[in-house]
């Protein structure tokens, strides 16, 4: 017969290795090359010590001469708070009941909760990686009987519950769902009335300011990165090309020349649009500098001169970012675990509702060691 604990248990057994892998590896083709460690994390903080530049010590002489000295710099310290990653699943007491009698729909119950999870959750992983940790989804430009026109629908989609703070950074609305998105109008609809959420400002439910520092982080125009000053620390300083218009061969290979030039490495992944891609088909049709390649998870890409290029949708519109994933790592506390409560329990009642609930958490942080070894082209025309 199948009861709460038996499902706690399979939860714990079976489903939590399975759905960490699918989110380690599957969720994302940038997210799978990105190293992931438990070093470097001191209590709630990531403090990672990096080399910045040359060394000293090095240097031509007399045979009796004296002997170059060492540097006494080069070094600095990258510090960030480990960011709270939630997913929560519930299950209705009424489904559980209607399941005791039948393994088979206790199964396919769990797996249709645990589907809807990880679908969830890849989502807003994705969409983290090119956020820049402020959470912000979209920007309210128009209000009109319950129609929301917004600057962007690329982060938004149906089933998101979101939080909507106006101008002065006061938030309005809470818990309001997405229940429909058209992406051609850039146009949403949310749950409950209608309200006057011009100029407001869309977050996905409790979030402001918590996410992941992602490339919109590291790429922004920010005065502090990771705890440090930008304009004292200039390798904390990606290389951008704004204004691309017409993409050329010449363009992508002088970014991939001063990537090599400033930070010494060597860009091995290029993530875009999808319509930049289409144009970097375009450029090369041909020409045989695109091959198929497979990649971490099970991904397939074409390669531009042995580089995988990725499109994804969560890309800004016109931008194509070449970096090199070995300066990348996301520290972690641990990896998914499920939210234990009294006895170890993962699923538990709801308090005043009759449906149990199961919570999957990681507390982690992505940190970037070499800004100056990445680069982004800006303003591509699309294709």
């Amino acid at each position: 017969m199948v009861t709460t604990q038996n499902a706690d248990g399979v939860l714990k057994s079976y489903y939590l290795d399975a759905v960490a892998e699918q989110l380690n590896l599957s969720a994302n083709p940038l997210l799978a090359a990105i190293r992931r460690t438990t070093s470097d994390v001191w209590g709630k903080d990531v403090k990672r010590p990096v080399v910045c530049g040359l060394r000293g010590g090095v240097g031509a002489g007399e045979e009796d001469g004296t002997l170059p000295s060492a540097g006494s710099g080069g070094y600095a310290q990258l510090t960030a708070t480990l960011k709270n990653l939630y997913g929560t699943v519930e299950i209705s007491d009424k489904a559980l009941r209607a399941a005791q009698s039948s393994e088979g729909a206790f199964v396919d119950l769990l797996s249709t909760e645990m589907e809807g999870l990880v679908r969830s959750a890849s989502f807003n992983l994705g969409r983290m990686l090119f956020g820049d940790g402020s959470g912000l989804l979209a920007t309210v430009s128009e209000a009109a009987d319950g129609v929301y026109t917004v600057d962007s629908v690329r982060n938004l989609a149906v089933g998101q519950v979101l939080d909507v703070v106006n101008a002065s950074g006061s938030t309005i609305a809470f818990d309001r769902v997405v229940t429909g998105v058209d992406r051609e109008k850039k146009q949403i609809t949310l749950s409950g009335s209608a309200a006057a959420f011009d100029d407001c400002k869309l977050y996905v439910q409790g979030s402001k300011g918590l996410e992941l520092t992602g490339l919109g982080a590291i790429f922004s125009n920010s005065t502090t990165l990771y705890g440090l000053d930008r304009a004292t620390n200039g390798w904390l300083k990606p290389h951008t090309v704004s204004n691309v218009t017409t993409l050329t061969e010449n363009t992508i290979q002088k970014a991939l020349d001063m990537v090599e030039a400033n930070g010494g490495g060597r860009v091995n992944f290029i993530v875009c649009s999808w319509g930049v891609r289409r144009a970097l088909f375009e450029l090369l049709a041909d020409k045989r500098s695109l091959t198929p390649v497979e990649l971490q998870g099970g991904f397939q890409a074409l390669s531009y001169n042995g580089i995988p290029v990725v499109a994804d949708r969560f890309c800004p519109e016109g931008t194509m970012y070449l970096l090199n994933t070995d300066d990348f790592c996301l520290h972690q506390l641990c990896d998914w675990q499920w939210l234990e409560g009294e006895g170890g329990r993962v699923l538990r009642q709801v308090a005043s509702k009759a449906c149990y609930s199961a919570t999957l958490v990681k507390y982690a942080e992505l940190i970037c060691c070499r800004p100056c070894g990445q680069a982004m082209l800006t303003g591509i025309t699309e294709k």
